[in-house]
């Protein structure tokens, strides 16, 4: 990682990082502890791009998913039962939703490129509920 890209994580990280995990964390109800592997995040080249990125593919998507979700008691209950971690990386290659997203042990994990399909925020928010929905 240059220090281009250096400085666009920095950004990202004391900006937006904090304003998204913090509605993350409203909306859940509880504090969810977060793993961000922002190594394998910063794609050479492409820190124009880490803002738009970071938020469409990684953080969107779960507080559209949150939203559903933690609608009512019942749903943020089970949530708070159920999911301890979020764990964001760029380690597969992962474009599409299915094989970007696990669940195991509490534990969720988002193995997507951030700027592959950066727009399909829908896709995204829908098999992400999905799969959590499956496992509360």
């Amino acid at each position: 990682m240059g220090l281009q890209e250096k400085r666009a994580v920095k950004a990202f990280q004391d900006d937006s990082y904090k304003k998204l995990t913090n509605e993350i964390n409203t909306l859940a109800g509880y504090p969810i502890e977060f793993d961000v592997n922002w190594d394998t995040l910063a794609v050479e080249d492409r820190a124009d791009l880490y803002e738009e990125g970071f938020t469409k593919v990684y953080f969107t998507p779960l507080i559209n998913a949150l939203k559903e979700i933690a609608a009512d008691d019942m749903g943020k209950e089970a949530l708070k039962d159920a999911l301890k971690k979020v764990v964001i990386k760029n380690e597969g290659g992962h474009t599409y939703p299915p094989s970007a997203y696990s669940f195991k042990s509490g534990v969720l994990t988002i193995d997507h490129m951030p700027f592959g399909n950066i727009d399909d925020i829908t896709e995204r928010s829908t098999v992400l509920g999905e799969l959590l929905m499956k496992n509360l």
